[in-house]
């Protein structure tokens, strides 16, 4: 198995419930490490291009003004399968369809307000992880 990292991001839902110490609980009891987390405020230029690969979705709109509306923590998570692991930790998008014990399971309110985002591949983990950290932000 090969140690990867990958960002995560705990949602302005999440954060507005003070919910960040009990997501991170969740993500190291999976035995994904931290060695990058900050606490951010997205603009609406950020958090389109950061969501860009959705611009022609019917969501997009409604999906930066709630990743607008409030603070995130932004993280990069390291382990093995890394990737994986906090997919699997995370639950479903649709928290009415995530298992048991998952972080969206306990405290997603709903499909959008759900917590938590997660790279989905480790291609898009470098992209997403070099967007909002620089290199020497991230300590192992």
């Amino acid at each position: 198995m090969a140690v990867e990292r990958t960002l995560s991001i705990i949602k302005p839902d999440a954060t507005a419930r003070n919910l960040t110490g009990k997501i991170n609980a969740y993500l190291e009891d999976a035995d994904l490490r931290f060695v990058a987390q900050k606490r951010v405020r997205l603009t609406r230029e950020q958090a389109e291009t950061f969501y860009g690969v959705h611009k022609e979705r019917s969501f997009f709109n409604e999906l930066v003004e709630y990743m607008t509306s409030g603070p995130v923590v932004v993280q990069v998570l390291e382990g093995e399968n890394a990737v994986a692991k906090n997919r699997e930790v995370m639950g479903a998008t649709n928290p009415a369809n995530a298992d048991e014990g998952t972080i969206r399971k306990d405290f997603a309110l709903n499909v959008q307000e759900n917590s938590v985002h997660g790279s989905d591949s480790a291609e898009n983990a470098a992209i997403e992880i070099a967007y909002f950290f620089a290199g020497t932000e991230i300590v192992g």
